[in-house]
């Protein structure tokens, strides 16, 4: 089994972002604002890369608001100083892993739906739905 694109950059997501979360609460204002610059200039591109090669609209969708809430917490970190930078290096690196978990829960939850939509058909090529068969034994 291949792992997915999108699997593998919402989890990086949800790594960074949580990363980020720490390093803003750890490091010094300064060193946190780089940092936060760095981690979400590093998201801006994979997220935009992300929707430019993406094949279904919900990808696209969901990987373009993880391009949004990158760019923010980049400009964020660019132009604010002080505890408004701390508090908006530290609530972008918790908005990157909300969007990337939000989008594999969503991932998720299509996923199993298909799994559980299986049709059952006969050797010899009958096609029996569950309804069908309980009507053909009453």
């Amino acid at each position: 089994m291949a792992l997915s694109s999108r699997f593998a950059l919402d989890t990086t997501a949800i790594l960074g972002g949580g990363f980020l979360a720490v390093a803003a609460m750890t490091f010094s204002t300064v060193v946190s604002g780089w940092i936060g610059f760095g981690v979400a200039t590093l998201f801006v591109v994979l997220a935009t890369a992300a929707v430019a090669v993406g094949r279904r609209m919900s990808q696209k969708l969901s990987h373009g608001l993880l391009a949004a809430v990158g760019l923010w917490s980049l400009i964020a970190a660019l132009i604010f100083t002080g505890g408004a930078q701390l508090w908006l290096v530290f609530a972008g690196g918790l908005g990157l892993a909300a969007v990337a978990l939000g989008d594999l829960i969503a991932h998720e939850a299509t996923t199993e739906r298909v799994v559980h939509q299986l049709e059952v058909r006969e050797a010899g090529g009958a096609h029996l739905s569950r309804s069908e068969d309980q009507h053909q034994s009453a």
